[in-house]
């Protein structure tokens, strides 16, 4: 399991998911907070390249041993590339959720929507408002 981190170098959703903007495509995982909750993860399904997807719609789910979560894109756009490595190691969210565990590429449609984001510090006090 990962020690908990939040980079300062990426952006964050209500929804627990990150993004780390790359060119004109953003690369979205979820949270340590997110895997934690979850707890350890042994199945992903996630959508395949050329799938549109948009803010706030469930595009995939990860399941873990105590409860199946939906996935909400953060940005509107199409997904480029899944993390096929997850097909064989599920674990990968848990163990380096901002490296190896990231789920989806996507070209985003509106990069106007990335002001819409937290940055780190937005987003841990939104999860310490939430926890109280």
């Amino acid at each position: 399991m990962a020690a908990e981190s939040y980079p300062q170098e990426l952006k964050y959703f209500k929804e627990h998911d990150w993004v780390r903007i790359e060119g004109d495509e953003a690369v979205v995982g979820i949270t340590w907070f997110a895997q934690d909750a979850l707890g350890d993860i042994v199945y992903a399904n996630l959508p395949q390249a050329g799938t549109a997807v948009a803010v706030a719609d469930a595009y995939g789910e990860l399941e873990s041993v105590k409860a199946v979560a939906e996935l909400y894109a953060p940005l509107d756009g199409e997904v480029v590339a899944r993390n096929d490595g997850l097909d064989a190691d599920p674990g990968l969210v848990n163990q380096d959720p901002y490296g190896a565990g990231w789920l989806v590429r996507v070209r985003l449609s509106d990069a106007a929507q990335l002001e819409a984001l937290m940055d780190a510090g937005t987003y841990q006090s939104f999860l310490a408002t939430a926890e109280s």
